[in-house]
């Protein structure tokens, strides 16, 4: 605000100083006017030689007039170049000497130069500090025209859209066949969720802005595929704890009360009956409605860690270590099943700052999980391997040569009770998930029928 302030001071200053020049002008001419008046003057009453001096101080007048009017011209034509060019590095004082009004207009054309300067560098820094929050924020940025020519994009859009170069927003078919059409057609102020085939959810939202005349899409990309994790965590878990309040309120009293019974039956039924054939039926049928009352209270517990897992205890854990430690737990159990265990550790150095308890017991479930489905499998393999999948991010990777996973089955293994075991709680990987996502991590899972299954563990690293 007060560059501009200064720039209209300037231009004041410069309009004050082009009065003295005005004034300047009217006191030349009016001086030549005078000259020639006493040249003719002088011709007509002194003769030819005192005329011929005047007709000469006449010349010289009106060739100081030219110069000086041609000086101004010249002046006025390189102040005006500069700003149009935006040269502002040109300073004015060569003709100084040429008078107050010469040194005012110069002092005022640099004020002004001096103040687009300002302005200028105070727009490039505006414009670099824009830049580099769009180039580091972690919501992905771009902009195409209306042929679809990308005109800004940052590293977050490459990041999210799994990508490395855009010129145009039909180049994304290749990747992402259904997202330029949606682009294209997204209005301005709209958003939509839009699903990856890294099964990332993407929040897309589009703005429309007018630039020198030309109609730009700008979008914004944000992932809020753990976002929606968490919402869906919460609700299972919300849900998980009404369940075992409400089937731990119902079946308690039902087990006391068939306590109560069975002393009935055995102290003042049983010793006074003649039938001791039915007496045997109901305490039997007793039995069995105990046992299976017992039975759903030891369902509904065993769940009670799912809606309280214990916040992690974060330590800096190097990833070989923690790998290494539960192979070497893993190891005879892995053998007496006959199942073939290697792993690889590719990101050997790397550390990640966890709760080392808790990401133990997500390996061992997987591991286990693994073996599980390779007991029908010849030739049974687990493979772990680590590796940076990028220079923030560490990926665990257990792989199986099984029978792999079904489609429908895929997307329901991390919904909480769903399980395809015949002795399986349905527990185990909505538990492991809870506690990536814990961590700031991600668990995700890749198979199909007959090509084994790999999950992946996703972590950030110190």
């Amino acid at each position: 605000m007060h560059y501009a302030f200064g720039v209209k001071h300037s231009a004041f200053s410069v309009k004050h100083s082009m009065s003295h020049f005005s004034i300047n002008i009217f006191l030349r001419i009016l001086l030549l006017t005078v000259t020639i008046a006493a040249g003719v003057w002088l011709w007509r009453l002194a003769g030819v030689i005192p005329g011929i001096a005047l007709v000469v101080l006449t010349i010289i007048q009106i060739y100081g007039l030219y110069y000086y009017l041609n000086r101004v011209n010249r002046k006025l034509t390189l102040f005006l170049e500069s700003i149009r060019y935006e040269d502002f590095s040109i300073r004015f004082n060569a003709d100084n000497k040429m008078g107050k009004s010469f040194r005012e207009l110069n002092q005022q054309f640099n004020e002004v130069l001096d103040a687009f300067r300002q302005t200028r560098a105070e727009k490039e820094a505006n414009l670099k500090y824009i830049d580099t929050i769009v180039q580091h924020i972690s919501i992905g940025m771009l902009s195409f025209d209306a042929e679809g020519k990308i005109e800004l994009i940052n590293p977050s859009a490459f990041r999210l859209l799994n990508i490395y170069r855009l010129r145009n927003i039909a180049e994304l078919k290749s990747t992402h066949p259904d997202l330029p059409e949606l682009l294209l057609q997204l209005r301005s102020g709209n958003k939509i969720l839009y699903r990856t085939r890294q099964e990332q959810q993407l929040s897309i939202h589009a703005a429309t802005i007018r630039l020198q005349g030309r109609l730009v899409k700008l979008i914004s990309l944000q992932n809020i595929h753990t976002e929606l994790q968490e919402k869906e965590l919460e609700a299972w878990q919300n849900l998980t704890k009404i369940l075992r309040h409400e089937i731990m309120n119902s079946v308690t009293p039902i087990v006391s009360l068939i306590g109560t019974m069975q002393e009935i039956v055995e102290q003042d039924i049983a010793p006074y009956t003649q039938q001791p054939e039915a007496i045997a039926d109901l305490q039997e049928a007793l039995q069995t409605v105990e046992s299976r009352s017992k039975g759903i209270m030891n369902f509904v517990n065993a769940y009670r860690d799912y809606t309280t897992l214990p916040k992690p205890q974060f330590t800096d854990v190097n990833l070989k270590a923690l790998i290494t430690s539960v192979s070497n737990l893993l190891l005879p159990e892995l053998r007496q099943a006959g199942v073939h265990y290697q792993y690889t550790p590719e990101a050997d150095d790397a550390y990640i700052h966890a709760d080392i308890a808790q990401l133990q017991m997500v390996l061992i479930n997987l591991i286990k999980n693994a073996m599980d489905a390779l007991e029908h499998t010849t030739g049974a393999d687990i493979h772990v391997k680590t590796y940076m999948s990028n220079p923030q991010q560490v990926c665990i990777a257990i792989i199986d040569n099984g029978p792999g996973i079904d489609a429908d089955a895929l997307n329901k293994i991390f919904i909480p009770f769903y399980t395809t075991k015949k002795k399986g709680s349905g527990i185990g990987l909505s538990l492991s998930q809870q506690i990536i996502q814990s961590h700031g991590g991600q668990l995700k899972v890749n198979s199909s029928n007959e090509e084994g299954t790999t999950f992946y563990i996703v972590l950030g690293v110190v």
